[in-house]
């Protein structure tokens, strides 16, 4: 099973929704709108969760029409929800999307506006795999 469900602790949030029966990507929308200044980085709050089965993750990728039009991209270029992040203790899984301006102009995103699609994928692991650390907490808790 895999889904989406808003964060308790902020309001606003809408649950994500594909645009059409064969999109790939689940848009996601932001909570408060702002205007990104160029060269700029602003972190919008989406108010939502996502979970999924260990050997996935959600990745994040901007929408075509905020990347073509607007001139806007994620500042990590893919963002990536592992599957431990859910209800973690520092945020509760909150998704968070941090959005860079690479025009000319401050842009403007509008409180509600989809700004991302997440995408559900499976992964594969080595055979060697050591991996043995828990998360204990939100963005960037596994150094």
């Amino acid at each position: 099973m895999r889904g989406f469900e808003l964060v308790s602790q902020i309001e606003g949030g809408t649950i994500p929704t594909r645009g059409t029966k064969t999109s790939a990507g689940y848009d996601i929308s932001v909570i408060n709108g702002a205007s990104i200044n160029p060269g700029q980085v602003h972190v919008f709050d989406t108010g939502v969760k996502a979970y999924m089965q260990d050997d996935e993750y959600l990745s994040l990728h901007v929408r075509s029409s905020i990347g073509i039009k607007k001139g806007l991209i994620l500042a990590n270029i893919t963002g990536i929800i592992d599957s431990d992040y859910y209800n973690n203790p520092s945020n509760e899984g909150h998704i968070m999307v941090a959005i860079r301006n690479m025009s000319d102009e401050v842009v403007t995103i509008e409180a509600g506006e989809r700004v991302c699609q997440g995408i559900f994928s499976k992964y594969l692991t080595v055979a060697n795999d050591s991996a043995t650390q828990s998360r204990t907490g939100g963005v960037g808790s596994t150094n």
